[in-house]
């Protein structure tokens, strides 16, 4: 099944420009939301992401390469995933895609994809380092406590967290540790105490 998607940020935005050329697709999925919401939660996300739990989907186009998450890292999970299932991303601008029409990894958009993950990466440690330094501001100005060493959190409270709700649901359809690790970017052993709790 080959599908376009495409994406704006607002109902009041026209999507015409990512629009172009498109005869041969079985669905054109369109959202209007932000970008900021992670890709199967969107209400047109979530139909590509039953189509591959149905293994269904065999080809995903779209306009750009920020269509597919919030940030490079989110964009990398979604696009290695699909990689591992043998689904070919095709991206128009710029013009990379994952898959060659034998089915191999195309290896100028491996590189590509690998300089951008690198920028991921930078772009992480960037995030993590502004953290920190937050964190030993407030320290100094006595604002933040942080959880005492030796403190455990409630397993219930552990399971309302927002990145444990969402480790759930993935859980719950199907997705391997791997997987989800890429696409939540979180521990592996924060995944198997999210997944002992639930069981």
């Amino acid at each position: 099944m080959k599908v376009f998607y495409s994406r704006v940020s607002t109902s009041e935005q026209n999507d015409e420009r990512q629009l172009q050329n498109l005869k041969g697709y079985d669905y054109i999925l369109s959202d209007k939301c932000s970008g900021l919401i992670p890709l199967y939660e969107r209400p047109k996300g979530s139909q590509i992401l039953k189509l591959i739990r149905e293994g269904k989907l065999e080809h995903l186009e779209i306009h750009s390469i920020d269509r597919l998450g919030r940030n490079m890292i989110d964009i990398l999970g979604v696009w290695s995933v699909l990689t591992q299932k043998g689904i070919t991303i095709v991206c128009r601008n710029p013009s990379i895609r994952n898959l060659t029409e034998n089915g191999k990894v195309d290896k100028f958009s491996q590189l590509m994809m690998g300089i951008l993950s690198t920028m991921g990466e930078f772009e992480k440690s960037l995030i993590k380092e502004r953290q920190l330094e937050g964190i030993k501001i407030r320290k100094q100005k006595g604002l933040y406590g942080g959880r005492k060493i030796g403190t455990t959190i409630n397993p219930n409270d552990f399971l309302q967290k927002e990145k444990s709700q969402k480790i759930k649901e993935y859980l719950l359809k199907g997705y391997t540790h791997d997987e989800i690790s890429k696409i939540l970017q979180c521990s592996p052993s924060t995944i198997q105490k999210v997944k002992r709790l639930i069981e």
